[in-house]
């Protein structure tokens, strides 16, 4: 019987990240069943009510899907947790952090939980076998947790990707208690300022067009085609067509290489001969403020 029961209770550890819940154990065993088999070294108690069998690989997912059963059955994965599993900025695939309501909240070591009644359908989808936060809630939630830089991030990242607005983001918040909720406020003007805001497409880019709207430099257009006699010169991150000024935003990860670097030559040596100004900024100039780039820039506008 014993031997039946452990297989069982194997076939449900396979499909849930190698754990068992309490619950499933005490459906086929008894508790003192239970309680010999982590004594014995059996199976490793990983939260209250939740084990996992000796020999099972610990992961990343194996810890989140632990945590979300240790604070009830309604735990989800969210905030920087799920901005990982949707590769969103403000990640940490350290951290196991979690939202339940707050009859459930779950208070055990390693574990960032956070409470809320507002947990719909709606919100919520699974990936790989865990219940997380859809990334629309997971960004309206990050604003609690993440500095105001790292949070833009995210917010112009989920706004490039397809079917998600700044109206949509807004709904969400607003539903969630607005201003009111912590961070609503930072949340709040973000997207009343990318209401009409270029985004970049990328970070660097977007952390680019922070820096110009902070010197109080007029918004470029973004990831602008230039064209001489209906041929591509170049697509670049940003520019001022009107001024023929070009910005590119560089990056050692796609830009480094000597292949890489004679490529980039020789486009800005046709954008050049086209009669472009062409402004290079790198990431870690933006860190710095990047005031050569932008003084550049002041000098190559009229009366900026």
């Amino acid at each position: 019987m014993a031997g039946r029961a452990d297989a069982h209770l194997g076939a449900i550890a396979a499909g849930h990240h190698g754990l068992i819940a309490r619950r499933d154990a005490l459906r086929v065993l008894s508790k003192a069943a239970v309680a010999r088999r982590v004594r014995s070294g059996v199976w490793h108690r990983v939260h209250e009510g939740v084990y996992r069998p000796a020999g099972a690989p610990e992961t990343w997912e194996q810890r989140l899907l632990a945590a979300c059963w240790a604070g009830g059955e309604r735990g989800v994965v969210s905030h920087r947790s799920a901005a990982a599993i949707w590769n969103l900025p403000g990640s940490d695939r350290e951290l196991v952090e979690i939202t339940g309501p707050r009859w459930r909240r779950s208070r055990h070591d390693g574990v960032v939980a956070h409470e809320s009644k507002h947990l719909d359908e709606r919100d919520l989808t699974e990936v790989n076998g865990l219940v997380t936060t859809r990334p629309v809630r997971t960004v309206v939630d990050l604003a609690a947790v993440l500095e105001p830089r790292t949070l833009e991030e995210a917010v112009d990242e989920l706004l490039r990707r397809e079917g998600v607005d700044v109206g949509t983001l807004g709904r969400c918040l607003e539903r969630l208690g607005g201003t009111i909720r912590a961070g609503g406020a930072v949340l709040a003007a973000l997207l009343e300022d990318r209401l009409g805001e270029p985004l970049g497409a990328s970070g660097l880019e977007t952390r680019l067009l922070r820096a110009l709207r902070t010197a109080g430099l007029p918004k470029p257009a973004c990831q602008y085609e230039i064209r001489a006699r209906g041929r591509l010169l170049a697509r670049v991150d940003a520019a001022y067509p009107e001024h023929r000024i070009a910005i590119e935003a560089d990056s050692y990860r796609w830009h480094g290489g000597r292949g890489k670097f004679e490529l980039d030559l020789a486009r800005r040596n046709r954008l050049t001969a086209a009669g472009w100004v062409v402004v290079h900024v790198t990431a870690r100039e933006l860190d710095d403020g990047a005031p050569a780039a932008l003084a550049a820039l002041r000098r190559a506008l009229p009366a900026a």
